[in-house]
């Protein structure tokens, strides 16, 4: 019934909802506005449950004051109000008021958010088309310079989402309108260049089919548009790090500089009698860890990265001879259970047998061993420190052994990721230079297997070891394919797997690709270069951070060793019961040094990752900062301050 109401309203005004349907065919949400709206509604009465819910324990918690023995808002104003008011306590009337409230706005934030959604869907995807389409034209490019035609390019494009993402997927809607809906290729390319969201997407498309249409020369034109946008990439990152910029002395300002003063006022209202604990609380474990995930979720959704890649390799069974009867023996079903049981296990026993190896190729694996012994070594201390009465002495006790199993986790992490990120780093650093000299050897007639013979002597830093593996995988019977793929099976890095791509499809359609190989080495020195220069202008922030995290030690440490204790040589006897400092006498100071020092604490933790997010655009790089951090406040806590106490 409501269904069919929402339905016949959406058809009455269908104007109102074109740029909703236009934003869901670019977003690929795969649904008619119709079905979308009526989701939408449903979602947002859910919504408005839950806010009403969120808004009645809210008032069960934070109850209205009593004031004369009656509860509700006070009549400052002594204003005539009607009998009923006499009668019943108002706070039934405002309860119901605050639950049909705050269900309203509930409904209206829901239905709100998710109308923006597929608009919010569509820039991002227009994002991530951005990031590959130069890396999708270069594979366009070298198909094209090995004779391919444009629907066998548009497929095997389509094809390679594991690798070029939502560039694939949009080429896939060419595939889908040809195959499916009898098109030809001017008109796929033409509907495809209305629906995209990428603007850019959008332009090449259309350039693309001007070239079409006059029979103009289509490797030219890709040739020279994948320099085009290698050069627009160098102003994109200018623009991001210009934002990156701000948002890091934001952040600096709001989590580190403004939690700071916020402490200070809050050590001077609880010597003044304030109820200073319950804020700095509030601030310590709400505001700073839930505004710094803000911060690194934020970070993340701006960042130009690379999108994580995979590899997926498939199994044809030929049917080369259909009328032979396979014949089935049951004696050889022993031996094929044991074949699949050392399949099992030989992953398994690789690992323990090469732990370091594993450890560093994935440093997941770590978690594995260092979550068991931290959980282990959080249960042996709860089992041995006795359950103290006083809150803040217990706390006292435990925290310290919490932080310590944090890093248990932490620091293999830490450790085996900058290994692994310095191999990544190394290798990938020598990747422009290897291609420029195989481009050189491939322009004198030799092949590309022969130019990786060549290359093999050659000092490439840590790439060198890779091409002799490169070189013996060919010398044991793997084709030039095949040990290309290898090669990206070890390393497993976006840019890594989109040269391999490049060159191997290359390679298959034609002997001469030193062109092709010339564009992917500029490619590739172009992504180092923004990497540098990146590191380069985020190093003075995360410079910054440390500093401004030193800042904050500093400030905590003065005040639990200076300030603080001062006010326990100062007794009530001596201070006047109506003065400012009447209530000092009453001041949890325990509570406040357990306090501040988990303020700390949370500080190096999310200061750490930020640092990482901000330099690296990676939210693992920032665990060693993190570590670094936890590990100086630990020791001036338990070590520093301990002899000034």
């Amino acid at each position: 019934m409501v269904r069919n109401l929402i339905y016949r309203w959406i058809k009455r005004d269908p104007v109102r909802y074109s740029q909703l349907h236009a934003d869901m065919i670019s977003a690929r949400f795969g649904m008619t506005p119709e079905q979308y709206i009526w989701r939408s509604f449903k979602f947002a009465a859910l919504t408005g449950i839950l806010f009403a819910l969120i808004a009645f324990f809210i008032s069960v918690f934070l109850p209205l004051p009593v004031v004369n023995g009656k509860i509700g808002i006070v009549n400052v104003f002594d204003l005539q109000m009607p009998v009923i008011f006499d009668v019943i306590y108002p706070i039934g009337y405002i309860m119901v008021f605050l639950l049909v409230l705050a269900f309203c706005i509930g409904l209206y934030a829901g239905y709100s958010l998710l109308m923006k959604l597929p608009g919010i869907e569509k820039n991002n995807r227009s994002i991530k088309i951005n990031l590959t389409l130069h890396n999708a034209v270069a594979y366009m490019y070298a198909m094209q310079k090995g004779g391919s035609q444009l629907m066998p390019i548009f497929r095997a494009l389509s094809d390679r989402v594991d690798i070029y993402g939502e560039v694939a997927l949009e080429f896939r809607q060419i595939v889908r309108d040809a195959d499916f809906f009898g098109y030809d290729v001017v008109t796929a390319i033409r509907h495809l260049s209305e629906t995209t969201p990428s603007e850019k997407l959008k332009i090449f498309l259309e350039d693309l089919l001007s070239v079409i249409e006059s029979g103009g020369d289509m490797a030219e034109f890709l040739s020279l548009r994948v320099r085009l946008y290698q050069e627009e990439a160098r102003f994109e990152q200018k623009q991001f790090l210009t934002v990156l910029s701000l948002v890091a002395e934001a952040y600096v300002t709001l989590f580190v500089a403004g939690p700071l003063f916020l402490i200070i006022i809050m050590v001077v209202m609880g010597m003044t009698g304030g109820s200073a604990v319950l804020q700095l609380s509030l601030v310590t474990y709400a505001i700073l860890p839930i505004g710094s995930l803000i911060f690194i979720v934020f970070i993340d959704l701006i960042s130009i990265r690379a999108e994580r890649t995979e590899r997926f390799t498939s199994e044809k069974w030929l049917h080369a001879y259909p009328d032979v009867f396979i014949v089935e023996k049951k004696d050889e079903e022993q031996q094929v259970q044991q074949l699949k049981k050392y399949d099992r296990i030989r992953s398994l026993v690789n690992h323990i047998r090469h732990p370091m190896d594993s450890f560093i190729t994935n440093v997941n694996h770590t978690l594995y061993i260092t979550v068991p012994i931290a959980t282990l070594y959080i249960v042996s201390v709860f089992l041995r420190v006795p359950l103290y009465k006083d809150v803040d002495v217990y706390l006292g006790v435990v925290d310290d052994h919490i932080i310590i199993a944090l890093l248990i986790i932490m620091v293999p992490y830490a450790i085996f990721h900058i290994i692994w990120s310095r191999k990544v780093e190394g290798i990938q650093s020598m990747i422009p230079d290897f291609l420029e000299r195989l481009s050189g050897i491939n322009q004198v007639g030799l092949t590309i297997a022969q130019a990786i013979a060549i290359m093999v002597n050659t000092n490439l830093g840590l790439l060198s070891y890779e091409i002799r593996r490169i070189k013996r995988d060919m010398d044991w019977g793997a084709n030039f394919t095949e040990a290309l793929m290898r090669f990206e099976e070890r390393i497993s890095t976006p840019a890594i797997a989109r040269t391999v791509t490049l060159i191997t499809k290359a390679s298959e359609m034609s002997g001469q690709i030193s062109e092709v190989l010339s564009i992917a080495s500029s490619d590739a020195k172009m992504s180092e270069a923004l990497k540098r220069e990146r590191i380069s202008e985020m190093f003075i922030y995360t410079a910054i951070v440390y500093l401004s995290f030193f800042v904050f030690l500093f400030v905590v440490a003065v005040l639990t060793t200076q300030f603080l204790p001062l006010l326990t040589n100062i007794t009530s006897s001596g201070i006047s019961s109506s003065g400012m400092l009447s209530g000092i006498g009453t001041i949890p100071l325990a509570s406040f040094n357990r306090i501040l020092y988990h303020a700390c604490l949370m500080q190096a933790l999310f200061s750490g990752l930020i640092a990482g997010q901000m330099g690296e655009s990676s939210v693992a790089a920032g665990v060693k900062h993190a570590c670094v951090l936890l590990i100086i406040t630990l020791i001036t806590f338990n070590v520093v301050l301990v002899q000034f106490a």
